[in-house]
């Protein structure tokens, strides 16, 4: 995989980037600082609540990617902020509810236009109190039917659903 790098110039000297290979990898180099400008992943949680029903809480999305369609409630993590930590508060600033976190259902990574590839990390949670309405960037809030969900554009928000799904009816 060729370096992504959207800069073409060292963040930290303004030294013109050099590519190398390094563990077997294309990296961007800078031979003024002498280091190698990692690309890594971005970390972002996604949140499944399930109502008493066994329907799963989505979010319909007021911001791109994927505006005006529906997803779980995700997003990136902060630095020094825990996922689960993460999970709680994307919950409750784009559902308007509390959450408790349950369990982890996984962790994938799926592709990015913006940020190259980002890294899932799934969790259970529990509705514990608040008032369900829509936050943050979302535009709408409801629960849906595992067996009959609107069209979900992110890979990794599906395998989530999923796995949540395979557990309740095991093959």
């Amino acid at each position: 995989m060729k370096p992504f790098y959207p800069f073409r110039y060292c963040p930290l000297c303004g030294t013109k980037l050099e590519t190398r290979e390094h563990e077997g990898r294309e990296r961007l180099y800078c031979p003024k600082c002498k280091i190698i400008i990692w690309e890594n992943p971005v970390p972002v949680v996604a949140c499944v609540v399930l109502n008493e029903n066994q329907e799963v809480l989505l979010v319909k999305r007021g911001v791109p990617p994927a505006e005006g369609m529906w997803a779980l409630p995700s997003g990136f993590m902060e630095m020094g902020e825990q996922p689960e930590e993460t999970a709680k508060r994307e919950l409750f600033e784009e559902t308007g509810i509390v959450g408790e976190v349950e369990e982890i259902i996984g962790i994938c990574g799926q592709s990015s236009l913006k940020y190259r590839w980002i890294v899932s990390i799934g969790y259970k949670l529990r509705w514990i109190s608040g008032k369900l309405r829509p936050g943050d960037d979302a535009v709408d809030v409801r629960f849906f039917s595992l067996n009959s969900l609107p069209e979900i554009p992110f890979s990794t928000h599906r395998k989530m659903i999923e796995k949540v799904k395979a557990r309740k009816h095991p093959r």
